[in-house]
């Protein structure tokens, strides 16, 4: 009798199951040195960041809008100019 799956090799769900039970122990490994190294942060309220996080943050947020700032400047004299040819 020939067999009804012979694409499904028995080796090959063996290894899926250890490739797949190796990398569960990895996230956990992952997920519990993550712990510990949060573990020696001191402990800040819910929904609070560190004062270099939010003082980096708010540094990067002005930095962005000033570059916005450029580009809209920048497309206004292109607009502006693009208005004085028709005029012409």
């Amino acid at each position: 009798m020939t067999d009804p799956m012979p694409w499904i090799d028995i080796n090959l769900i063996v290894m899926a199951g250890i490739s797949l039970a190796a990398f569960v122990m990895l996230g956990i490994f992952v997920l519990i040195a993550m712990k510990i190294m949060r573990g020696n942060r001191p402990k800040q309220a819910k929904g609070q960041l560190p004062q270099e996080d939010e003082a980096r943050m708010i540094q990067e947020i002005y930095q962005g809008l000033n570059k916005m700032d450029q580009r809209v400047e920048a497309l206004e004299v292109l607009l502006y100019d693009r208005e004085k040819e028709r005029e012409s």
